[in-house]
């Protein structure tokens, strides 16, 4: 196995843009959609986007008493929920950081939030019944690929007991149409408040197995760590966060901000794994204050924030800082994660504001 990639320092590589070209942010004036279309969702796809066929089979075995197979069709006929779910990318806000890991370089646009409708995990798993020797219930998808000089599948587990949980599905639909492609069509699995790498697509096995999941994308990948050789902690729950839609026009090569004098609407989205938003401040020069945060309307999903600006000509930078029920609050910096995991420094804006 080869070593991990070492942080650097400098120009994006042609890996890290090619990989940028592949794998796409939404771009931050959908933040005014309570409900990301399917186009402007985040997207990461580690390898390549299978191939979708008609004999599709989810496979359910490993350490159950009944072990089960079944097709699309099968899975659909089930009781199922709708869920609103904001899913963000582990790495969002990498390309942000400095030295930075080299990988997919995510400034704040990894983020999003969609309607899915599945089968409850929990349904399945009780169907199957699994055994009292089971430790992780492992989740494997059909993309395939080398990662560190190892061929694997993306695959990554949860414990029986997070497993069960009533609020993860097997999701075949997205915002009330069939999964597109890089969705994860046919099956993929939702799991909300933690970071998109849990919820693993393009589904085809659930394996009960006796021991922790050592599979890299598991073991290895997605972990806190201060510095190189640490084991750090694993990514899960998805930090305090917030974004605002970027305020009037932009200049097109620098995505500089300018706005006209006067009162200016400001608004964006906050979001934490761990507890509702209870407070969001908006920054201008330096100074802060509360903008408005409207109620938590689906228990999975970002809240809406408000706040009016009075721009006087000259330049500015805007802000927002969001706080979670939890006492959870952002930091002013992005936090340092050597491979850019969990960024979730303050949201900065240049605007110059016109008389």
């Amino acid at each position: 196995m080869s070593a991990r990639r070492p942080p650097i320092v400098g120009r994006y590589t042609a890996e890290e843009l090619a990989l940028a070209a592949r794998n796409r942010g939404m771009p931050l004036e959908a933040l005014r959609y309570d409900v990301t279309p399917p186009g402007l969702h985040y997207l990461l796809v580690h390898f390549d986007i299978p191939a979708e066929g008609p004999d599709w089979q989810l496979k359910v075995g490993g350490l159950v008493s009944e072990p089960f197979s079944m097709g699309v069709e099968q899975l659909k006929a089930l009781p199922a929920r709708t869920l609103r779910v904001t899913m963000e990318c582990a790495g969002n806000g990498r390309g942000q950081l400095s030295p930075r890991y080299p990988s997919v370089p995510w400034l704040e646009e990894g983020v999003s939030t969609a309607e899915w409708t599945g089968v409850p995990l929990r349904a399945l798993l009780e169907r199957a019944r699994l055994r009292d020797e089971a430790r992780d219930v492992v989740f494997r998808g059909a993309d395939r690929g080398f990662e560190r000089g190892i061929e694997h599948e993306f695959a990554r587990s949860l414990a029986p007991g997070e497993a069960m949980r009533d609020d993860i599905l097997v999701a075949y639909a997205m915002n009330g149409a069939s999964l597109p492609p890089q969705h994860g069509a046919p099956l993929r699995l939702v799991v909300p408040r933690w970071y998109g790498m849990a919820s693993v697509k393009w589904l085809h096995a659930i394996e009960a197995i006796g021991q922790p999941f050592d599979g890299l994308q598991q073991a290895s990948s997605y972990h806190f760590r201060q510095a190189p050789g640490q084991k750090g902690e694993p990514c899960t729950l998805m930090r305090v966060n917030s974004l605002m839609v970027p305020p009037g026009i932009p200049d097109f090569y620098s995505r500089k901000r300018i706005v006209v004098a006067g009162t200016v609407a400001i608004g964006g989205r906050a979001w934490s794994g761990a507890a509702p938003i209870v407070r969001v401040e908006f920054g201008a020069g330096g100074a802060w204050r509360d903008a408005v945060v409207e109620p938590l309307h689906a228990p999975y999903a970002w809240q809406r924030w408000s706040v009016s600006w009075d721009a006087s000509p000259g330049e500015h930078e805007l802000s927002c800082r969001a706080t979670d029920a939890a006492g959870n609050r952002q930091p002013l910096e992005p936090p340092w994660d050597l491979s850019g995991f969990g960024n979730n420094g303050v949201q900065r804006i240049a605007v110059t504001v016109t008389a």
